[in-house]
């Protein structure tokens, strides 16, 4: 309308001067209801045509849009494993610090494991007390086979010299049953120190890796114990958080409820624009926005990141093909627009509905001299015309809490 209403002015109006001037023809006269059209045809026809041209250069080169909106992240708060709610340490909604518990899952089974675990450590620190014992007991044995093996050495070598002198006074038999005890006596000791170094291998190899073994139960034991309290991941809001005793939480099926990060969607605006204007969207263009949650404002903003994807075109893999003709919206450039000044998004709330302008600026390719002054002008009346857009933002600013809340009926 404000296009229509400025290129009328250019058009039709110098047109009805002509006419009741210069032509002297006079409304309800000459120009009257049914003439108008053949009267001021040409005012009529130039400002169709002018406005129609002002639009598309509006629209363009400052871009506008209403699909803008302050998004903000959430996290499902979910325990790793399943199991039935023992207790609960927040209300429906509330702020929760990172690390602070939420909630607590029955952990019977855990304990008996961390329990189970322990037990194992005590039992092998007691087979390690035995086993040192054993050691003693080998060291016993052998110096009590080496006792006898002494003897017997001592009573071989005695009736050895015994029949060395006098061959007819010891028989051989005895002397080669004397060296067969001698035998006998030496596999005691080797058997002895055997079981010795059995017990010392124990004591320096087995049984602490069955106790590291038993430690390293312990420890999974104690992770799954502490994964039944369910803790924040960061510090935020817990919001419709129904979960209660005697609830079965399964993490596959059913989150326990909804964890919004402290921060997340103030300070930021995500807005969608037409295709047609991602030549124009650059980072570091001057915008404004209007928000449902921050009536009457006009919040200055500049964009800090243009996406260069376009979400309605993403695929992916599975057992059907792919037809084009199966998007059927087209999507839009998703470009982020911060506040200009510091505290500018203050008192939006995140998940705002906005509309949001983005102005086209070529001051400083005009300042810069590259450029002719016939191609200054229409860059100098390229950025002039944004204005029209910037009224239309301030309008719908002004009109948006008068439609919403009396013409729309809430």
């Amino acid at each position: 309308m404000l296009e229509l209403i400025f290129c009328s002015l250019l058009t039709i109006f110098p047109d009805y001067l002509y006419r009741r001037f210069a032509q002297g023809k006079r409304i309800g006269k000459e120009i009257t209801l049914f003439s108008v059209w053949f009267e001021l045809r040409w005012g009529i026809i130039a400002c169709l045509m002018l406005t129609i041209g002002l639009i598309t250069v509006i629209f363009y080169n400052h871009p506008s849009t209403t699909n803008a909106t302050a998004f903000f992240r959430t996290i499902p708060v979910l325990p790793e494993t399943n199991g039935r709610v023992a207790e609960v340490y927040v209300s429906f909604s509330g702020e929760v610090q990172q690390g602070a518990p939420i909630f607590r899952l029955d952990s019977s089974a855990q304990e008996a494991a961390v329990e189970s675990a322990r037990r194992k450590i005590a039992e092998t620190d007691a087979a390690l007390v035995v086993a040192r014992t054993d050691v003693l007991a080998a060291e016993a044995k052998i110096q009590e086979a080496k006792s006898s093996y002494q003897q017997a050495v001592d009573e071989l070598a005695t009736k050895q010299e015994i029949y060395r002198r006098n061959p007819g006074a010891v028989a051989v038999r005895d002397i080669e049953k004397l060296e067969v005890v001698v035998q006998g006596r030496q596999s005691t000791i080797d058997g002895a120190m055997a079981a010795k170094q059995t017990v010392e291998a124990q004591i320096s190899t087995l049984l602490p890796a069955q106790k590291a073994s038993a430690q390293a139960a312990l420890a999974q034991a104690e992770v799954d114990l502490a994964k039944t309290v369910v803790r924040a991941g960061v510090s935020g809001r817990v919001e419709q958080f129904t979960l209660r005793v005697g609830d079965i939480v399964n993490p596959f099926m059913r989150p326990a409820g909804i964890l919004i990060p402290e921060g997340a969607g103030r300070g930021r605006l995500q807005a969608g624009f037409g295709q047609i204007e991602a030549q124009v969207m650059k980072v570091g263009m001057v915008a404004e926005a209007t928000c449902a949650s921050k009536p009457w404002t006009v919040i200055p903003m500049v964009v800090t990141q243009v996406q260069d994807f376009i979400a309605a075109g993403q695929i992916r893999s599975g057992e059907q093909l792919l037809d084009a003709q199966q998007v059927v919206r087209p999507g839009t450039i998703l470009v982020y627009l911060e506040p200009l000044y510091e505290g500018g998004f203050d008192g939006v709330s995140p998940g705002s509905s906005c509309i949001a302008n983005a102005y086209t600026s070529n001051h400083d390719l005009i300042e810069s001299g590259n450029v002719s002054t016939t191609r200054g002008f229409i860059l100098h009346a390229v950025d002039a015309v944004g204005l029209v857009h910037a009224m239309i933002l301030r309008i719908q600013a002004l009109v948006f809490p008068i439609q919403t809340l009396v013409l729309g009926g809430h």
